[in-house]
C-alpha cells in the first residue's frame, strides 16, 4: 500500500467511528436518561473517567512503546520482538497494579468521594460502581493491554489502516452492548457486565488476526528482557505523567468538576462538551494515520513532506471543524433541548468556549507531533503540568462563583498555554535538525480559529441575527481555506485530491 492510501485507509476508518460515535451519542444519553435517572448516568460518566486515570500509566507505557518501535524499524524483526514481549511482561505487572488500586479504592471507601456528591449516592449504588470499576479493570488487561502493545508493534510495517478499522468495529461492539443491556430493562451493574463481556468475545477474533500479522513478519515470540522492559518503562513514566496531566485537562476534568457540581451538573458539562468531542475525534482521524509516515519524513529531513504533513493536520482545521463548529453554534440549542429531553440547560457561551478550545488544540497538532513523536519527554511533562494546574486551579477558583462555565474558560486557557508552549519547543528542535517551522502556513490555519471565535462571539451577543453572522463567518472561512489550499505543497494537495476521488471506494484501495 502507498503512503499516500495508507493515509487515506486509516483516516477513512476514523471518519466512520467519527461517524459512528456521533450517532451511539445521540441514540445513547436519551435512552440512559429514559431509563436512568440523571444521578446513575452521572455515575456511569464518572465511572469512566476513573477508569482513563487508572489507565493511565499503561497507556503511557503503550505510547512510549510506540514510538521505539517506529525507532526500531521493520528491518529489525528480533529487536523488535524483544521490545514487544518485554513490553507486554512489563503491561502485565502494571495491569495487576491497576486491579490492586480498584480493590484498594472500593475497600478504603474512597470510590464515593471519586463518584462525587456521596450524600446523593446509595449504598447499592456506589457497591454496583465498584464491581463495575473492577471489571473494566480486568477487561482493559484481557481486551486492551496485551492487544494495544501489538497493535503498535505493527505500525512499522504499514497496518495501522488495518488496526483503525478493528478499532472502529470494538466502538461499535461496547457501544451496541449497553443500548441491548439498558432497554432490556438492565440496572447499571448488568449493563457494565453486559459491556465487558462483549468486548472479551470481540477480542477473539482481534487477537486471532494479530498473532496471525506477527508470524507474517516475522515477530516470534522471545524471553521478556527485564533489562530492555524496565528501561523503556522508566522512560515512559514521563509519558504517564504527562498523560495523566492531559486526563486532568480533557476527561479527568470530570472527577474534579463532580464534587464542586455534583452528577447532574457533570451531565450537563458531558453533554455540552459533546461537539467539542466529536471535533477533536476528527482532528485525531488524521494525527494518527499520519505520525507514522511524518516521522519517516523527520527522520529523513524531507522539508517538503514535512510541510505537507503540517498542511494536512492545519487543512481539517482550516476546512471541516472551524467550519462545523460555526454552523453547530448556530443550529445546537434547540437539538440539544430535544437530545437531552429538556433534562439540562443549554448554555451558549459555555458551548462556544468548549468548541474554541479544541479548535486551539487542533491547530496545536502539528507541533505536539514533532514533540510528541521525538519523545522530547522533559518539555511534554513541563507543559502538562502548566496546563493541568491551570484548568485545576481555574476550576477551583471559578466554578463555585461561575458555575461550569468556570470549567470551560479554564480549558480554554489551559489549551492555549501548551499550543504556545509546544509550537515553541517544535519551533526549536526542527531549527536544530535543519527544518524550518511553515510559518504562512501556522498563520492561515490560526485565522480560521480566530474567524470562529469572533463568529461564535457575535451569535450569542446578537442573537437575532445570527444567521447573517453564520452566512458572512461562512463565507470568511471559505476565502480563508482558499488562501490556505494555495500555499500546500503539492503532496498534500495530492492526497486531498485522493481522499476526494477514493473515498467511496476505499475497500478497493484498503485491499490493493
Amino acid at each position: 500500500m502507498s503512503t499516500a492510501s495508507r493515509l487515506i485507509s486509516g483516516s477513512a476508518a476514523s471518519w466512520v467511528q467519527i461517524g459512528v460515535n456521533m450517532v451511539f451519542q445521540v441514540i445513547l444519553l436519551p435512552i440512559y436518561l429514559t431509563h436512568w435517572d440523571v444521578v446513575t448516568y452521572g455515575v456511569w460518566i464518572s465511572i469512566q473517567a476513573l477508569v482513563s486515570i487508572i489507565t493511565t500509566l499503561d497507556f503511557g507505557h503503550q505510547e512510549f512503546l510506540t514510538y521505539e518501535f517506529l525507532r526500531i524499524g521493520k528491518e529489525k524483526p528480533l529487536e523488535l520482538s524483544v521490545c514487544l514481549w518485554s513490553g507486554i511482561s512489563i503491561s502485565t505487572l502494571i495491569s495487576i497494579l491497576q486491579i490492586v488500586s480498584v480493590l484498594f479504592f472500593i475497600n478504603s471507601g474512597t470510590l464515593p468521594l471519586l463518584l462525587g456528591k456521596s450524600t446523593l449516592l446509595s449504598s447499592s449504588l456506589i457497591h454496583e460502581a465498584g464491581l463495575i470499576l473492577l471489571l473494566q479493570s480486568i477487561t482493559w488487561f484481557i481486551c486492551l493491554s496485551v492487544s494495544g502493545s501489538i497493535f503498535r508493534v505493527l505500525g512499522p510495517f504499514g497496518y495501522y489502516p488495518r488496526m483503525a478499522w478493528w478499532n472502529l468495529f470494538s466502538s461499535i461492539v461496547s457501544s451496541i452492548a449497553p443500548i441491548v443491556a439498558i432497554n432490556l430493562g438492565a440496572d447499571l451493574l448488568v449493563t457494565g457486565i453486559t459491556t465487558a463481556c462483549a468486548s472479551v468475545v470481540f477480542s477473539i477474533p482481534l487477537y486471532i488476526d494479530l498473532f496471525r500479522l506477527l508470524r507474517r513478519e516475522k515477530i516470534k515470540f522471545c524471553y521478556p528482557s527485564w533489562k530492555v522492559g524496565s528501561k523503556n518503562f522508566l522512560h515512559s513514566l514521563a509519558i504517564s505523567g504527562k498523560g495523566l496531566l492531559e486526563n486532568a485537562r480533557q476527561q479527568g476534568v470530570r472527577l474534579v468538576l463532580v464534587p464542586l457540581v455534583g452528577a447532574a451538573g457533570l451531565v450537563a458539562f458531558s453533554t455540552m462538551r459533546t461537539g467539542a468531542n466529536v471535533a477533536l475525534q476528527g482532528v485525531r482521524t488524521i494525527i494518527n494515520p499520519l505520525m507514522p509516515e511524518l516521522m519517516r519524513f523527520l527522520s529523513k529531513r524531507d522539508q517538503e513532506r514535512v510541510d505537507a504533513s503540517f498542511g494536512i493536520l492545519w487543512i481539517v482545521v482550516v476546512a471541516i471543524v472551524a467550519p462545523a463548529l460555526v454552523v453547530l453554534q448556530a443550529f445546537i440549542e434547540p437539538l440539544y433541548h430535544l437530545w437531552t429531553r429538556g433534562q439540562t440547560t443549554f448554555d451558549p457561551l459555555l458551548f462556544s468556549i468548549l468548541s474554541l478550545s479544541i479548535l486551539v488544540y487542533a491547530v496545536a497538532q502539528p507541533a505536539m507531533a514533532v514533540v510528541i513523536g521525538n519523545n522530547l519527554l522533559k518539555p511534554q511533562l513541563m507543559l502538562s503540568i502548566a496546563a493541568a494546574a491551570i484548568v485545576i486551579g481555574g476550576m477551583l477558583i471559578l466554578v463555585p462563583k461561575n458555575g461550569i462555565l468556570g470549567a470551560g474558560i479554564s480549558l480554554l486557557v489551559a489549551e492555549i498555554v501548551a499550543t504556545s508552549g509546544y509550537k515553541i519547543v517544535a519551533q526549536r528542535w526542527l531549527r536544530e535538525v535543519g527544518l524550518l517551522w511553515p510559518a504562512h502556513s501556522s498563520q492561515v490555519a490560526t485565522t480560521s480559529v480566530w474567524i470562529a471565535a469572533i463568529a461564535m462571539a457575535f451569535m450569542i451577543w446578537l442573537p437575532q441575527i445570527k444567521w447573517s453572522i453564520l452566512i458572512c463567518s461562512t463565507l470568511l472561512l471559505l476565502w480563508n481555506a482558499w488562501r490556505f489550499w494555495q500555499v500546500l505543497p503539492s503532496f498534500a494537495t495530492q492526497y486531498a485530491k485522493k481522499m476526494l476521488i477514493y473515498l467511496p471506494g476505499i475497500k478497493k484501495i484498503y485491499n490493493t
